[in-house]
This record gives C-alpha cells, sequence and structure tokens, in this order.
C-alpha cells in the first residue's frame, strides 16, 4: 500500500502553473515521480475577441456597402458626362487600339498632343484649332484613355505613345507634319520625333516637362495606378476625391492668370472623372519621371527646328530647370516665355502660340530648301 505520508503534491503557482501530483519514494528523498496523465497545461487568460468580432463584420460589410454604392454613383455620373458631352471627331483603329481624332482645315499637317488629364476639347476650347485650321491641316487625337481613346493594358510610354501616333498618321495619309506637343503631350512629341525622324519637320514644345525633378503632382495622381487596388479606388473613391480637388488643380494650373471664363464654361471637366481617363492620368503620372530619364539622352539627336513656349510663371513646371535649360542644351532651338501667365498657354495666348508655330514652319522651310 502507498504511504500518504510519502506523496507529494505541485500546487498552482498564482498566475497560472503546473498542477501535478508525484510520490516520494524511500531511499530517493529528492525525487517526484510524476503521474503524466495527471499533469495539467499552464492556464492562462485568453483575450476575449468576441466584442471584435461584434463590430468588425459590420464594418466590413459597411465598407463594401459603400464601395458599392460609390461604384454606382460614379457609374452614373460617368455616363451622363458622355451623354452631355459626346464624341466630337471620327474613330480609327490602329494596332488593336480604338483612338479618337479630329481634323480640321487644309494644308500642311500639324499635329495637337494634349497633355495629362485632358482631351481634344483642350485645343478646340482654347480657340487654337480655329486660329490655325485656316493654314494648316489641323490634326488632333485623343491621347490613349483621354477623351474617347482606348486604352488596352500596355505600358503607354511617350514612345508607344509615338509609335502609336506614327503609325495613326500613316493611316491618315500623313507625309510630314509640324508637331505641337503641350505638358505631357511634349513628351510624346519628342518621343515621336526620335521614332519617326522623316515624319516630323518641326516642333513646337510648350509649358513641358524634360528632366527629372520632384514633383507633387506625381504622388498625388499615381495611387489609382496600382493593380488591383488603383482598380478598385479609381471605381470608387478616386472619382469623389478628383471631383473635389479638381477646381483647385484648375486654378494651379492656370496661376497667376485667372482660369478663363470660356474654359469654366465649355470644357468637359466631368470627362475626366471617368474611371479609365483617372487611370490613365494615373499611369501617365507615375510614368513621367521615368521617361524623361529615357529621352533626355537623346535631345541632342533632334535634328529639326524646335521652339520652345512657356509661361514666365508657370507653377507646374519649373521654367528654368526645364524649358529654358532645355534652350540651353539645344542651342538653335527658339525660346519664348510669356510674363504673367502659367502653364496652360494655349489658353491663356492662343495667338502667341500660334505665332510659335507659324515661326517653326518658316524656320523648317528654310532648312529643308537647302
Amino acid at each position: 500500500m502507498r504511504d500518504p505520508a510519502s506523496e507529494a503534491t505541485l500546487k498552482s503557482l498564482p498566475g497560472g502553473g503546473v498542477v501535478g501530483t508525484g510520490s516520494v519514494k524511500p531511499g530517493h528523498p529528492d525525487r517526484v515521480d510524476h503521474d503524466q496523465n495527471s499533469i495539467q497545461p499552464w492556464e492562462t487568460d485568453r483575450p476575449d475577441r468576441s466584442g471584435a468580432r461584434q463590430w468588425l463584420v459590420p464594418a466590413v460589410a459597411g465598407t463594401a456597402a459603400g464601395l458599392a454604392a460609390a461604384a454606382l454613383y460614379n457609374r452614373k455620373q460617368a455616363q451622363e458626362a458622355e451623354r452631355r458631352y459626346p464624341p466630337v471627331g471620327r474613330f480609327l483603329d490602329v494596332d488593336g487600339v480604338r483612338l479618337h481624332y479630329m481634323e480640321r482645315g487644309q494644308g500642311e499637317s500639324l499635329v495637337l498632343i494634349h497633355g495629362n488629364g485632358t482631351m481634344i476639347q483642350d485645343f478646340t476650347v482654347s480657340g487654337l484649332v480655329d486660329r490655325l485650321a485656316d493654314r494648316y491641316r489641323v490634326i488632333v487625337i485623343d491621347r490613349p484613355g483621354y477623351g474617347y481613346s482606348a486604352r488596352p493594358r500596355h505600358l503607354w510610354t511617350p514612345r508607344a505613345h509615338a509609335r502609336l501616333f506614327r503609325n495613326a498618321l500613316t493611316q491618315l495619309r500623313v507625309e510630314r507634319a509640324l508637331v505641337y506637343g503641350h505638358s505631357w503631350g511634349t513628351l510624346v512629341a519628342v518621343a515621336l520625333t526620335l521614332e519617326a525622324p522623316s515624319l516630323v519637320r518641326g516642333l513646337v514644345l510648350g509649358s513641358g516637362y524634360y528632366y527629372p525633378t520632384l514633383r507633387a503632382d506625381t504622388f498625388l495622381l499615381s495611387p489609382p495606378a496600382i493593380p488591383l487596388v488603383g482598380d478598385i479606388m479609381r471605381h470608387t473613391v478616386s472619382p469623389l476625391v478628383a471631383r473635389a480637388i479638381l477646381p483647385g488643380m484648375i486654378k494651379h494650373m492656370f496661376q497667376p492668370a485667372p482660369v478663363p471664363e470660356r474654359f469654366e464654361r465649355e470644357f468637359p471637366k466631368a470627362l475626366m472623372l471617368r474611371p479609365l481617363q483617372l487611370r490613365a492620368s494615373a499611369e501617365d503620372a507615375a510614368l513621367m519621371t521615368p521617361s524623361v530619364m529615357d529621352l533626355e539622352q537623346h535631345y541632342r539627336d533632334l535634328a529639326v527646328p524646335v521652339t520652345l513656349i512657356t509661361g514666365a510663371d508657370d507653377k507646374v513646371s519649373d521654367v528654368d530647370r526645364q524649358s529654358a535649360r532645355l534652350h540651353r542644351e539645344l542651342p538653335h532651338s527658339a525660346f519664348i516665355a510669356l510674363p504673367g501667365l502659367g502653364h496652360m498657354i494655349h489658353h491663356l495666348a492662343p495667338d502667341a502660340v500660334a505665332d510659335a508655330i507659324d515661326g517653326t514652319a518658316q524656320r523648317s522651310s528654310r532648312m529643308w530648301a537647302f
């Protein structure tokens, strides 16, 4: 029989511990034999997660419902924008991409390339097309994702734009053309000249970005370009945020001059807020710096007359670091800085831009005469 006096018990320690029983055998005063079946695990306090579950499920459901409602609202807004502002031109299928373009006037060909966030109407509302159509065959193309042009999933660098535009102009039977690019469109204009030097006979660059610098708009506009997350954003949150900040962004683009009444009245701002156009803007913003890092190595290869025109008080693209610097790198280029004007020079000074195009055409004619 077991001697009760020889049994030993390990009691629970404060805060939890092992509770076990054993016996001290005779001859082994320091030895305790534990019964494996009697050993119990450490007892610890487990947090009560029932409260977290109570609010987590409704929060997720509420967020999903809110995003779905936002997506439905934004879809209706996009449909209303397209009903209010239908296509103003014609369509052309180029390399599997459906492009929306407009053509006015007769004469030697002039191609106008718009910047980030805008579309064909950037040049019609400004009055630039009307000023030039009496002596040029003016061609304006919605860049991929803008206006009514498609934007397949592709890395739309300036060079990719240039190849697409070259093939589009070939379909339109353009053999040689003057090219005016504004803002992000200057990158496409430069790339087109490098990719198709026999096509471009003169280059006018307005309010351009040519050298890598830190820009706040790149970080602000880029998130909708992020795969998956960006797709959700541009259908839900991004259109709402863009709608709220758009007036301030437009004001900034024109500063220090006021926004022209015609722009406020006629420009189809609602088209800028559609999910596809927001993706295009985001991707272009994300590609801006790496694109100029590629192109800046080839500026000296531009073998056509180049005119740089900018607002002297541009708040978007620093004049000295961008246009003036490129003028210094291209000593045979012409440089025009318009005092008191900001980024949107073709709206603020369409006559000056038209004169710059005419002057470039004349220089080109003299060059090709020899």
